[in-house]
């Protein structure tokens, strides 16, 4: 009995014994050391700058004039330069009737910068003459260029002497829609003329005007304009062609007291046109380089250094040109100056608004 006992014991430990020897799974193999890592960059290490954002591809559009005066060429070679020197960035001048057109063009998002008077921007802006029925228009200044000579130009044979004279003759007062026609009505009212009744009215652009003179269809013409300006040149330099220039400095005071301290006394310096042997004192005009108040701003900012920067490339384009530069750009505007161009001309030390 003690013999089974002891039997079946050594059975039972065999059975356990056999259990601990063979595993019911597979034993894990080894894991690998982990690789090293670098070692993170300390948190107080400096970081690199955002890189600029990279201006996207723009045209822009110059509302100008015709092609006989000075926005034109102006317009054509400050597209020229904005198109060389800002990246990304084309622009192409516009022929246009100019300052009345120009400022409706802005208003309408149709034209980028534009060429106009500084008595046309202000009712614009005022909403006001011209652009009564259309509202106001919310115009920015970029800059003053330079100043506009009011032309008033006759035939030698025309008994045409003072603005007076004009009443009953065949008159161009500029063409529709430009800076030149409001100038050139106010003139005539300052002298008591009735544009609409009291003269024989043309309204053509000052090629046009240049070519009526030639063929004997008009006695006078208004042309609002810088020095020289090549239609009148032209003119003046035809064989058999005898003209002269008649001043209207008269009429400043009554213009200024009416609509505004827009305008100035200038003189055409004799000899500046063929065969004008003597000074003539006229109205003057500031000229603006205007854009919508929503244009951007950084954009505003790099055309305004541009010019500055490359101020002698701007007065390759004209002799009108010549003229642009600080501080005479901040002077004489008649309207509010952009948000780019306050900034630009605050970091040159000179306050704008």
């Amino acid at each position: 009995m003690k013999l089974k006992s002891v039997l079946m014991l050594s059975v039972v430990m065999m059975l356990v014994l056999g259990a601990c020897a063979t595993p019911t799974t597979e034993a894990p193999k080894p894991t690998e050391a982990p690789k090293p890592t670098a070692a993170p960059q300390a948190t107080t290490a400096p970081t690199q700058p955002p890189a600029p954002t990279e201006r996207p591809k723009t045209r822009l559009s110059i509302a100008t004039g015709g092609t006989g005066g000075v926005y034109y060429p102006y317009g054509g070679g400050l597209a020229s330069l904005i198109s060389k020197n800002i990246k990304n960035v084309e622009a192409a001048a516009e022929v246009t009737p100019a300052s009345v057109d120009n400022m409706k063009l802005i208003g309408a998002g149709k034209a980028d910068l534009a060429f106009v008077l500084a008595d046309t921007a202000y009712d614009a802006v005022e909403g006001r003459g011209s652009f009564k029925d259309g509202g106001k228009i919310a115009g920015r200044s970029l800059a003053v260029l330079y100043s506009n000579y009011m032309h008033l130009v006759a035939t030698e044979d025309s008994g045409i002497k003072t603005v007076a004279d004009l009443k009953g003759k065949r008159v161009s007062v500029g063409a529709a829609g430009s800076g030149t026609e409001i100038k050139a009505n106010r003139v005539l009212e300052a002298f008591g003329i009735d544009p609409e009744k009291d003269i024989k009215r043309e309204r053509l652009a000052v090629a046009e005007s240049a070519g009526a003179m030639k063929d004997k269809k008009i006695d006078a013409f208004f042309w609002d304009g810088g020095l020289p300006t090549a239609a009148v040149l032209d003119l003046a330099a035809t064989p058999g062609q005898k003209i002269k220039f008649i001043s209207q400095a008269d009429a400043i005071d009554k213009m200024n007291a009416k609509y505004g301290p827009f305008y100035f006394k200038l003189t055409i310096p004799k000899g500046t046109y063929a065969n004008q042997d003597a000074d003539v004192d006229v109205a003057g005009t500031a000229n603006l380089l205007v854009v919508n108040e929503k244009f951007d701003e950084s954009l505003a900012y790099d055309i305004l250094k541009m010019m500055v920067d490359k101020q002698s490339d701007v007065a390759l384009i004209h002799a009108e040109a010549k003229r642009f530069g600080l501080p005479q750009a901040t002077v004489g505007s008649s309207i509010p100056f952009h948000a780019g161009a306050i900034k630009f001309y605050k970091e040159k030390g000179i306050t704008v608004k």
